[in-house]
């Protein structure tokens, strides 16, 4: 039986990345994987999805500019566009390969293999895999489980991806389809509404259960982004329920029942079910071997299991299933394995990015966490329309919003970017959440210009009472509040 110092099961994004920094502790390492090195990360997830948003966002881009050129806009090709998608899927899965083929040519030369197959604990220390015919046990002082999700089938909904699908069934689409319904207006469901309408080639319907999209947020970053689906004709099920959906002459039926119990009857061509993803843990040890697990997955503590020496990373655990959180815990595992991390894994200043229109990217709390937790806060508001690169861009639609704690040492809190460059502009505030900093630090640092960024060293201007821009006199587009007990009062200097 070969033996390992760790045994990584799933070489995802969080998989890989545990890999990788187990090489800097000298260790001899077995990465295994089931289907393609990437993941649902690269394949069919995060790189995939966002490869679509981005060729989506040039084409309404494009078409909105073509009255310049007094020229129609020309028919977009699906069959290009996903060829495009593809290329990019696999330039990421060939760096990913080309980078461990490279390895074995390296002083990492006898450090790490990898492994096709069906990997399955049979004890803490004993690993199955399985290649077909072929299977083998493998010995591993730790093992890193980092298996990643899959989308959440709904067992009501007819779902065969190829007519009413899951994220896994886009790729499997040979047209633009006439319509579409989305089931789930959270992240995923509002990304997927906002791509196939930016294509100008889908009428595109979103179920959404409450009153507004993406409850979570606050109610000014939602109002702008149904307000530019809307006009991009999108049309948000407000208040509803679905209680039936059919398959029905190779298109989609389906029955809403609203809050005041009306119900109506729709007909779509495709169906995209986005509710969520669930844990891939299946199968994945024996009952010997005691991993506790609970509805929302793996149970963990900073990564480690109820078994001492395995460990759990990624979307298999009840943390936040982001691609760049995953990697952080599989670094960190293998920190608490053979190190002793610097600090401990705090998800306090995880930088997001909804890929949107515009995009939305976020660090910290925002108002409605905020409120939520009982926090007196300032809260300062800049909008695009007052930043020079928003305004040489042609496009001043967005703001920067900055909470602070309500006191003199003005601790950031949170940052929440809509528009243009939005995930460009956060990275500083979140290193400087992580050290527990005021904002002092951002207040005389010389941003490059134009930039989007200058907008957040303006936004602390305000707050420390001496920004180029006085609130009270460009009202509508800057703001500078308190809150205290839930109540605003403006912050006057």
């Amino acid at each position: 039986m070969k033996k390992y110092d760790l045994v990584v099961i799933g070489a995802g994004p969080s998989g890989y990345a545990a890999a990788m920094r187990a090489l800097d502790f000298k260790k001899k390492i077995l990465l295994i994987e089931r289907n393609r090195v990437g993941g649902a990360g690269v394949t069919n997830g995060a790189l995939s999805s966002k490869t679509w948003w981005e060729l989506s966002r040039e084409t309404a881009a494009f078409r909105r500019n073509l009255k310049r050129f007094s020229i129609k806009a020309p028919s977009v090709n699906y069959g290009e566009i996903k060829e495009e998608v593809v290329r990019a899927v696999g330039e990421r899965m060939s760096i990913l390969k080309e980078h461990m083929e490279q390895l074995k040519n390296s002083n990492y030369s006898e450090l790490l293999e990898f492994k096709t197959g069906t990997a399955k604990l049979r004890s803490q220390n004993e690993v199955e895999v399985v290649n077909g015919s072929s299977t083998e046990v493998v010995w591993g002082d730790y093992i890193v489980l980092a298996t990643g999700s899959r989308p959440r089938y709904l067992p009501e909904l007819p779902i065969d991806e190829k007519i009413v699908m899951t994220s896994d069934g886009i790729e499997g689409m040979t047209d633009f389809p006439e319509s579409m319904v989305i089931v789930g207006a959270g992240v995923i469901g509002c990304e997927y509404a906002t791509i196939f309408s930016g294509f100008g080639k889908t009428k595109v319907n979103l179920i959404d259960k409450g009153e507004r999209i993406l409850p979570f947020e606050d109610a000014d970053v939602v109002n702008i982004i149904e307000r530019n689906m809307e006009n991009n004709g999108v049309h948000v099920h407000r208040n509803s329920r679905l209680i039936r959906m059919e398959i029905v002459k190779g298109q989609v039926e389906y029955e809403l029942e609203y809050d005041s119990g009306a119900r109506e009857v729709f007909n779509v061509e495709k169906a995209l079910v986005s509710v969520g993803r669930v844990p891939n843990y299946e199968k994945l040890w024996d009952e010997k071997v005691d991993i506790r697990v609970d509805k929302r997955g793996i149970e963990d503590h900073d990564t480690q299991t109820s078994v001492s020496n395995i460990y759990a990373v990624g979307d298999l655990t009840a943390d936040i299933s982001l691609v760049n959180v995953g990697e952080l815990e599989g670094r960190y595992a293998v920190e608490r394995i053979f190190g002793s991390p610097k600090r401990k894994l705090v998800y306090e200043n995880i930088s997001t990015i909804m890929f949107l229109s515009p995009e939305v990217a976020g660090v910290g709390l925002n108002e409605t966490q905020a409120r939520e937790k009982g926090l007196d806060y300032k809260v300062v508001t800049l909008e695009y329309s007052v930043i020079p690169r928003a305004i040489a861009k042609r496009n001043t639609q967005g703001f920067i919003k900055l909470l602070v704690t309500n006191d003199d040492e003005m601790k950031i809190l949170g940052m929440k970017v809509v528009g243009n460059h939005a995930s460009s502009a956060i990275q500083a505030v979140a290193v400087l959440i992580s050290m527990n900093k005021g904002i002092e630090e951002l207040a005389e640092c010389v941003h490059p210009h134009p930039s989007i960024t200058e907008g957040i060293q303006e936004c602390v201007r305000m707050l420390m009472g001496k920004s180029m821009f006085k609130p009270t006199a460009l009202r509508g587009r800057l703001s500078c509040r308190k809150c205290v007990n839930c109540v605003y009062e403006d912050i006057t200097f």
